[in-house]
């Protein structure tokens, strides 16, 4: 086949999550016909945002906070004209409470890569010393068998800000997280400088910046989305992928491609042999009806508060509703909801500084959130390619070289999109 009709074959994207959302968009762009087959009524997977009936408002089914450094996502808001969609503070700003405490303080890097903020008393981590920062080089160096824990020193610097760090973009216990994924988030953010480690969010919701915009940058580039559509096998002949079972079967004619972008063990079941990390951690979220900006405390200049030895890990704040996020959360399985609810509301409280009965909420369990980021979870995990020719693989799951996240998800979408655009190798 000729590079002229390869870039005219289509492309057939199954997973409308935001792995796939990526690669579909970075087809399209590149000229592909693309088709997106997503199961659910809506895109979006686990990046997604509805309207609570019971809280009469609309929530995000899970709270990520991204980094000016999350150089893929910034470019996949930029692509679907979504980047002013995201609020934030102008610069790298991380305010920190310690509910064992009630100590707080603020991280305040520096914009250049010369880290001076370090010898700067109040813009950085209270009692840790060069020594501490220093030592983070540790987990450059780690093993593939490393975890954060195994490799850091229990100081301040790693109770106040490198586990908390760690729990939150591992989704993983500290003491279990893989070292070299804990590294490549370091490695990517605070070690480049502050300029990459600005802190922003939606300011509406998941789906207004990042998944409602890619559908329709995607439809206006001529591809299809097609709700409500499961994709239940794969029909594999010679090698490749030659069809797709589902309500309507769809042919994959010679020169197509298929993205696979589905969660890791739908994958699996779809695709005999592939090795994929088996093990998850959960993520607790709770919304709160209620307007912080009314609190004591005032507006807050970053839009959310870390939480260090409480319940709660992150307190986020937008009109008429405070949100939580509880990472690493198996521990959490059997909690009664009332009960983890109330602790979280105080940990609220104590982070925005007011005092009130708890409001209305609405609390949401994702029980296999994402994958165990432990150092044997971690090599578990598949490349883009497959030995199928025709078919490439995306998803936060897969060796993307970062943990899960919305980063890691579009990083991936991106990789199988260059895969899918390449000649299938001669058998």
């Amino acid at each position: 086949m000729t590079g002229d009709a390869r870039m005219t074959a289509r492309a057939h994207v199954v997973g409308g999550g935001l792995a796939g959302l990526a690669a579909a968009l970075a087809l399209a762009e590149a000229g592909r016909p693309v088709t997106v087959y997503e199961s659910g009524p809506a895109c979006g997977g686990r990046c997604r945002s509805y309207f609570d009936r019971e809280l009469g408002c609309r929530i995000d089914n899970g709270n990520h906070l991204l980094l000016s450094g999350n150089r893929a996502a910034m470019d996949f808001l930029t692509r679907v004209g979504a980047r002013g969609t995201l609020g934030g503070p102008s610069r790298p700003l991380f305010p920190f409470i310690d509910r064992r405490s009630g100590r707080r303080w603020t991280l305040r890097p520096n914009a250049g890569r010369l880290p001076w903020w370090v010898f700067v008393p109040g813009r950085g981590v209270p009692g840790a010393t060069l020594g501490d920062y220093a030592g983070l080089l540790r987990l450059r160096h780690a093993d593939a068998l490393g975890t954060v824990g195994g490799v850091l020193p229990h100081n301040a610097l790693y109770e106040r800000l490198v586990e908390p760090l760690a729990v939150s973009a591992l989704n993983t216990p500290a003491e279990l997280g893989s070292a070299r994924l804990m590294w490549a988030v370091i490695a990517e953010t605070l070690m480049q400088g502050g300029a990459r480690c600005v802190p922003c969010f939606p300011k509406e919701g998941l789906s207004e910046s990042f998944i409602d915009p890619a559908v329709a940058r995607i439809r206006a580039l001529g591809g299809v989305v097609r709700t409500g559509h499961r994709v239940s096998a794969l029909r594999l002949q010679d090698g490749r992928v030659a069809g797709l079972a589902g309500p309507e079967p769809v042919d994959v004619a010679a020169g197509e491609s298929v993205v696979l972008a589905l969660p890791a063990a739908v994958a699996a079941g779809l695709l005999p042999g592939l090795t994929v990390p088996d093990e998850h951690e959960a993520i607790v979220n709770l919304h709160f009806r209620t307007d912080a900006a009314s609190s004591e405390a005032g507006p807050l200049e970053a839009g959310f508060v870390a939480v260090v030895g409480g319940t709660a890990e992150w307190v986020f704040t937008k009109q008429g509703v405070v949100s939580v996020t509880i990472s690493a959360a198996n521990r959490l399985a059997d909690r009664d909801g009332a009960q983890l609810a109330a602790a979280a509301w105080a940990d609220v409280c104590a982070a925005l500084g007011f005092v009130a009965a708890m409001p209305q909420y609405r609390l949401i369990r994702e029980k296999r959130a994402t994958f165990a980021a432990t150092p044997a979870q971690h090599q578990r995990r598949p490349s883009a390619t497959t030995a199928t020719s025709n078919l490439v693989l995306a998803g936060d799951w897969t060796d993307t070289g970062l943990p899960a996240t919305i980063e890691g998800a579009i990083r991936s979408g991106f990789a199988a999109a260059r895969q899918a655009g390449r000649p299938a190798p001669h058998r």
